[in-house]
C-alpha cells in the first residue's frame, strides 16, 4: 500500500496507455441490488447484514462466502454463488451509472481499454445494459480467472489482452479487494468513491465527473484529477 492517497484537491494527472475498469462501485452504482441481495444471504446464515457487507464488495461471491463462512467447505460457495449470481443478474432495480460514467466511457470509447470485474459475463451484461453503458470490447470476467480480486489475476489478464505493461496501466477501482488487486498487479489505481479513500488508491475521486481524458499525439492518455469542491 503507498503511504499516501492523493485525493483531488488540486488537479492531478496521471498518464497511461491502457485504463482497466471495475463495474460495480466504479462505472455503475449497484449498491441497491447487491446490498438487497447479501442482506437477505446474511440473515439466511444468521449474519450480520452489516458486517457482510463489509467485506462483499468488490469480491466474487464465492470469496465473500468464504470469508463469512470459514468452515464450510468451498463447494457449497461455489454452489450457492451460481444461485446468487442467477439472483442478481435478474434484479436491477436501482442500477445507475455512477456519476460522469456515460460522459467518461464515450471520451475513452477509441482507447485501449479493458473492464476487469469480479461480476460474470451475463451479469456484466445485464447491468452494463441497464446503467444504459457500452461494453468494452475487452472484458475479463469470472469466468476468465481462478483467483478473485484481491488476487491480480484479472488485472494482468486485461493488460495481456490490451498488449500493455502493467506498469502503464491506470486501474479504476472503488472496493479494498480491487484497489488491492490493481496495486499487487503493479498498477496504479484510481478510487472512485467513498469506499475507495481508506484503501490506500493512487489518487482518490468523488466520482467520474472529476476526470477529464485526454490523448497526446504518441497515444499517451492524460487524466487530469479536477480539484473536489
Amino acid at each position: 500500500m503507498p503511504a499516501s492517497t492523493t485525493t483531488a484537491t488540486a488537479p492531478v494527472v496521471l498518464t497511461a496507455k491502457a485504463l482497466l475498469l471495475d463495474m460495480d462501485g466504479t462505472i455503475v452504482n449497484s449498491d441497491a441490488v447487491v446490498e438487497r441481495c447479501w442482506r437477505e444471504w446474511a440473515l439466511s446464515h444468521g449474519l450480520d447484514p452489516q458486517e457482510a457487507l463489509k467485506v462483499v464488495h468488490g469480491r466474487q461471491g464465492y470469496a465473500t462466502m468464504a470469508i463469512l463462512l470459514p468452515e464450510r467447505p468451498m463447494e457449497l460457495n461455489h454452489a450457492e454463488n451460481k444461485v446468487m449470481l442467477a439472483r442478481e443478474t435478474a434484479d436491477t432495480d436501482g442500477v445507475v451509472p455512477v456519476g460522469g460514467a456515460p460522459e467518461f466511457m464515450a471520451a475513452i470509447a477509441g482507447l485501449p481499454h479493458a473492464l476487469v470485474t469480479s461480476a460474470d459475463a451475463a451479469l456484466a451484461e445485464a447491468r452494463m445494459t441497464a446503467a444504459a453503458l457500452p461494453m468494452p470490447h475487452v472484458r475479463v470476467t469470472a469466468e476468465s480467472v481462478g483467483a478473485s480480486k484481491p488476487d491480480p489475476e484479472g488485472f494482468l489478464k486485461g493488460a495481456a489482452e490490451l498488449g500493455v505493461d502493467p506498469a502503464d496501466c491506470v486501474v479504476f477501482e472503488d472496493s479494498g479487494a480491487g484497489i488491492a488487486a490493481g496495486l499487487a498487479a503493479g498498477m496504479r489505481v484510481i478510487g472512485i468513491g467513498p469506499r475507495a479513500a481508506a484503501h490506500g488508491p493512487t489518487a482518490q475521486v468523488p466520482d467520474l465527473t472529476s476526470i477529464h481524458v485526454t490523448t497526446a499525439a504518441d497515444g499517451t492518455i492524460h487524466l487530469t484529477l479536477t480539484p473536489t469542491t
